[in-house]
């Protein structure tokens, strides 16, 4: 019988950017007028028109948009420098990374153009119109549907097609470090609808401030069995203010989350939200909050939040965040050893799954063996996040630390593929697990697997994962805490 041919839409995710015919870079200097540049773009017919000093050189973009609504909706005078209006914000992306990185990163920074970018320079650009129309069909067009959203029920009706979406992207291979970053996206764009729609209702905020997300969802890894873990930084006010914004945005996260609960982003157990006045507050707050779990440095410290330095900004002035990031950095050089002891110690709490005949050992639950799947990959998740914060990488994605980690001559190459497989293979058991417990049975997703539903083959890949799990546990008893 006769392989299957692949469909577009399967051969869209081997793809990559430099297979897409990437557009010449048209630029101007930043003193040309307005007028003139619109001209240009007419003339050369392109929507995006950079502006640098050079081509290699470039500190910022204009668009259609931003001609209609910097210059003619606000009545600009054309002869104006369009240095006054183009947006500073530059993407770039290798031409060896694929499309499916590429689409990720524009519906996660918001970005309409990528510029395309190797050793030697810029190649030119992309767009995300020209990236969507090599699919068909599949996750990228349903996020622009998520992104083009604006009622919960209609957001509730997104969420509730994401085992659906998980399904048939693990089941045709699709890395599961992609997988996640497609669910975190979704969700990520889902919070940003309703924060719009609750400023919208609730009214302007009365500072500055930064919505942002910690644990799995800082990380970029959710799967299907999510919560939230969000929390608000806002900017410092005078001391007659301080309690009229405080009120505010305490206000204003319990209608966020009593929202997103409803769609199916369920409330956190731990109550590790922005609605609990814990972790709504000021940027010199949250620097105290940070300073002090360095300092204190105990291993009941290090377990209980820990999870706070996987954060990421997912709406509003995200310098905020940067801000407090800086400073994150600057408490790690300042950091005893006793702190990172601490998160080591944190990372030796899981112990693998192996008996002494080195089977699985499994849980017993509702009379059955399981396995929880959360749990073992938890002392990966810990170990790099230990070693990304002694080496003072800003990544919060497990793999990229692990990557990046290789870069700084902690890993060696063949220890960053035993880690990443382990990690990559106990993800993508995890959502097809999740997904198929939803569609078969219309369960609630767990993080729990079935031993007796595992093949010989994944027994013993288990197995193997298992014993790279307790070596690097080794390995991390002698770093951090000087025993074995």
């Amino acid at each position: 019988m006769q392989a299957p041919q692949p469909t577009l839409s399967d051969q869209f995710y081997t793809k990559k950017v430099k297979d897409l015919l990437v557009r010449s870079i048209r630029w101007v200097t930043p003193e040309t007028p307005i007028q003139a540049c619109a001209r240009y773009m007419a003339q050369e017919q392109v929507s995006c028109l950079f502006i640098g000093k050079e081509s290699n050189d470039l500190a910022g973009f204009i668009t259609d948009l931003t001609l209609r609504d910097q210059v003619l909706a606000q009545g600009l005078d054309p002869s104006t420098p369009v240095v006054s209006i183009m947006e500073p914000h530059l993407i770039s992306i290798s031409p060896e990374a694929s499309l499916v990185k590429a689409l990720l990163l524009m519906f996660q920074s918001k970005a309409r153009y990528l510029l395309v970018k190797d050793e030697q320079g810029f190649l030119g650009w992309i767009s995300r119109t020209k990236v969507l129309t090599e699919q068909s069909q599949g996750p990228f067009l349903f996020i622009q549907s998520v992104k083009e959203a604006r009622q919960i029920s209609e957001l509730r009706e997104k969420w509730q097609r994401m085992p659906d979406l998980i399904h048939l992207l693990v089941s045709r291979g699709m890395k599961a470090a992609y997988v996640n970053q497609i669910i975190t996206t979704v969700a990520d764009t889902i919070t940003q609808r309703v924060i719009e729609r609750v400023i919208k209702s609730f009214g302007p905020p009365p500072a500055p401030f930064v919505f942002f997300v910690f644990g799995s969802e800082g990380r970029g890894e959710l799967t299907l069995k999510t919560d939230q873990d969000n929390g608000i930084i806002y900017a410092d006010k005078a001391n007659e203010q301080r309690e009229q914004v405080r009120a505010y945005f305490l206000e204003f996260a319990t209608r966020v989350s009593t929202a997103l609960d409803q769609i199916g982003l369920a409330f956190c157990e731990g109550n590790f939200m922005a609605m609990n006045p814990k972790w709504s507050h000021s940027l010199s707050h949250w620097k105290n909050n940070y300073q002090q779990w360095v300092s204190d440095a105990s291993q009941e410290t290090a377990m209980n939040y820990s999870t706070f330095f996987d954060c990421r900004g997912i709406y509003g002035d995200l310098a905020l965040i940067e801000e407090l990031k800086t400073y994150m950095a600057n408490l790690m050089d300042q950091a005893s050893e006793r702190f990172f002891l601490s998160l080591g110690q944190n990372a030796l709490q899981y112990e693998a799954p192996l008996t002494f005949f080195r089977k699985i050992k499994s849980e017993e639950i509702d009379g059955e063996k399981q396995l929880n799947l959360k749990k073992t990959m938890r002392s990966i998740v810990d170990l790099a996040r230990v070693y990304a914060l002694k080496y003072k990488i800003p990544e919060t994605n497990t793999i990229q630390r692990i990557e990046n980690l290789k870069d700084k001559g902690v890993f060696s190459e063949k220890e960053v593929q035993e880690l990443t497989h382990a990690f990559e293979y106990l993800m993508s058991l995890r959502l097809e697990n999740q997904a198929i417990a939803m569609l078969n049975s219309g369960k609630s997703p767990r993080n729990y697997l079935l031993i007796k539903n595992l093949t010989k083959i994944q027994q013993v890949t288990l197995i193997e994962i298992f014993k790279v799990i307790e070596e690097f546990q080794a390995r991390i008893r002698i770093s951090f805490t000087r025993t074995l």
